[in-house]
């Protein structure tokens, strides 16, 4: 199975998103001059241009694309060329109303955007296999070709009814007969059995709350669905290619995927990233998403397929970069394991709904402060990929996630509908970047010994064979950090015995959870030591647990907020990010588990990946990191013994010197 690697060949890529059918022709020329200019070596071609390739049924117009393929490969440029099925022509929807895909009110998604396709659908599937067949024969051969970029950004959903008919073969596949889907789903509350599978529906509007494991299920089965429609284009594609790498890119912790599924089914993982210049944290997110997506392609190389130059344009208020955030940003996810650092897009649309998204190339033109900086980018990328690229990231601290927990505590009727697991486990993540640890993102079933501090920030749903694992991760020497509300519910959403599942219970030296006690927004309950926030629980510890802090006042008075229980711990609140900060890093000095650097800054990363160390600056201020040994700094060649300055949003590299 081909890799990154083949695509590297001993160098980062480099590039972005190439939509020159935007552009008249003669800017093609000057678009070649600058990448050259910049250091790219990679553009993406094709992801939006169905309606060029194919402006009416069956008709073929690569004329066009042939020119660019030649072009990019005359100036040593390599093509990711994508299959542009994210986005059918026009006439499809006129002429098969049934390719567009409902809401949940039954309402259709016209063509005038994107994504407008139902993934059920057997007439759009025909259409995105013929087309993804013709570009492959045609450029299967050609030079330029480098990667296959499926579809983009798969996140369709459709309650329409060809998915209806998809949805009760999916079941039907799942459960076999109606008595075990009826005992999955629990309907014998409110009279929901189902005596025919022409009954069940896509969970579509309703008057009152829905049935949580038919939503769950339809969660499911979109993923699986979008997973089908891209196996088909990239099996065509692996047909013609089988030494050309095939990829398509998530979104950054987007729910409406399985994303440990998808990954296994890609030769290289690739993710969009867009972290918020404004937020002060932004850094950190950079990093979660950067781990989490090394982790999904099994620790190795991965491909950041978009970021942006300068602002994006989809949030409320759209913030610029200061000057050296995205050289940091970009050094940050090499750091992490990044062999790839691309952008959406080379240059700036001047129409459509994206022309105030940012571009290597922006409205500034060459001139502009943003190409500027993007040339200094790929100068550095240069120097660092001969020696970077296939080099491993190094963690010793696994957070643990799982898609479906995810879908499952979304419900209605739960709790709190504060709880937000993206921002749930991002604290936790934050924890260990604060405490300079850099983390792995595991599955609950996966094989966890590499790792002598694994955390669970939140992870409602757990199936058996997830439970047997962190028992026995725990009994052959891990060391288990638990959150909140974990184990509460089996695959089906069936709520254990006992409000958590005896063996966790048992794990964590629980005798007894007898009410669960959410808290207000802005709420805080007092542990002694720290406040906590979001949620508290109600429960009682067994003989020979330890109470590592304990409520204060309250109804909870008394009762413990955190428990130890040997090497497992069970946190039943939200900490304040400081109290939590200091918690997982007495954990994880318990379990051996230490920074690179020691004495860092706050604001300071330090991530060693191969036999490099990453220095990054997150702050505004200069700042002077103390770095054992002596070192030569690859970005500026320079000698680093005893002590590193860096600059706002500075960056160093470091090799040990010999």
């Amino acid at each position: 199975m081909p890799t990154l690697d083949d695509a590297t060949r001993g160098r980062i890529l480099f590039g972005g998103d190439y939509n020159p059918e935007q552009w008249p022709e003669e800017t093609w020329k000057d678009d070649v001059r600058l990448m050259k200019e910049a250091g790219v070596t990679c553009v993406t071609l094709g992801v939006f241009s169905w309606s060029k390739i194919e402006p009416r049924p069956g008709a073929r117009e690569f004329g066009w694309l042939d020119r660019l393929m030649d072009l990019m490969h005359d100036h040593g440029i390599g093509v990711v060329l994508a299959t542009p099925t994210s986005s059918p022509p026009p006439w499809m929807g006129r002429l098969h109303p049934e390719t567009l895909p409902r809401d949940e009110n039954g309402r259709t998604e016209w063509w005038g955007s994107r994504q407008h396709f139902s993934h059920s659908s057997a007439v759009y599937r025909r259409y995105a296999a013929a087309l993804t067949e013709d570009l492959a024969v045609r450029y299967a051969m050609h030079p330029a070709l480098t990667m296959w970029h499926i579809n983009n950004e798969y996140c369709t959903y459709d309650w329409g009814d060809e998915a209806a008919t998809t949805f009760r073969r999916w079941l039907q596949d799942r459960y076999g007969t109606l008595d075990a889907l009826n005992t999955a789903w629990g309907t014998a509350f409110w009279s929901q059995g189902y005596d025919s599978w022409d009954e069940i529906l896509p969970p579509r509007r309703a008057h009152y709350m829905k049935n949580p494991t038919h939503v769950l299920d339809f969660k499911r089965f979109t993923s699986d669905m979008l997973l089908e429609c891209y196996r088909a284009e990239r099996d065509i594609v692996r047909r013609h290619t089988p030494h050309i790498p095939v990829t398509t890119n998530f979104m950054s912790f987007w729910s409406g995927q399985d994303a440990w599924r998808w990954a296994a089914e890609e030769d290289l993982v690739s993710i969009d990233i867009y972290p918020d210049p404004k937020d002060p944290l932004g850094g950190q997110y950079n990093a979660m998403i950067g781990d989490m997506t090394r982790s999904q392609a099994g620790g190795g190389p991965w491909m950041l397929m978009e970021q942006a130059a300068g602002p994006v344009n989809w949030r409320g208020v759209n913030h610029p970069k200061p000057y050296r955030l995205n050289r940091l940003w970009s050094l940050q996810a090499v750091a992490h394991g990044a062999d790839a650092v691309c952008y959406f897009q080379w240059r700036q649309s001047r129409q459509g709904a994206e022309k105030f998204h940012s571009g290597m190339v922006g409205h500034a033109g060459e001139r502009g402060r943003t190409f500027r900086e993007i040339k200094e980018i790929g100068a550095e990328l240069a120097l660092l990929g001969p020696r970077m690229t296939g080099t491993r990231a190094h963690a010793d601290v696994a957070i643990l996630h799982d898609w479906h927990s995810w879908w499952a505590g979304e419900q209605e009727g739960r709790p709190s509908s504060l709880l937000q697991y993206p921002e749930i486990v991002r604290a936790w993540h934050r924890a260990l970047w604060e405490s300079h640890l850099t983390a792995a993102f595991a599955h609950p079933a996966a094989d966890l010994t590499p790792y002598p501090l694994v955390v669970v920030p939140h992870l409602y749903l757990l199936d058996d064979e997830s439970i047997d694992n962190l028992l026995a991760y725990v009994r052959e020497g891990g060391t288990l950090v638990c959150g909140f509300l974990t184990g509460v519910a089996d695959e089906d959403d069936r709520v254990r015995p006992g409000g958590m599942d005896a063996r966790l219970r048992e794990l964590f030296g629980i005798d007894l959870v007898h009410e669960w006690w959410p808290l207000d927004a802005g709420e805080r309950t007092d542990c002694g030591e720290f406040h906590g926030t979001l949620w508290s629980e109600e429960i009682q510890a067994a003989p020979g647990a330890h109470t590592v802090a304990g409520y204060r006042g309250g109804e909870l008075d008394g009762l413990p907020a955190v428990l130890r229980n040997g090497r497992a711990w069970y946190v039943s609140t939200l900490p304040e990010p400081a109290a939590l900060r200091d918690l997982i890093g007495e954990a994880a000095r318990d379990a051996g588990v230490r920074p690179v650097l020691d004495d860092l800054p706050a604001g300071v990363e330090a991530v060693r990946r191969g036999p490099f160390l990453f220095v990054l600056n997150h702050g505004r201020d200069h700042t002077v990191v103390t770095v054992p040994g002596r070192h030569h700094d690859l970005l500026t060649g320079a000698t680093v013994e005893g002590s590193l300055r860096l600059g706002r949003y500075g960056a160093a590299v470091l090799q040990e010197a010999t």
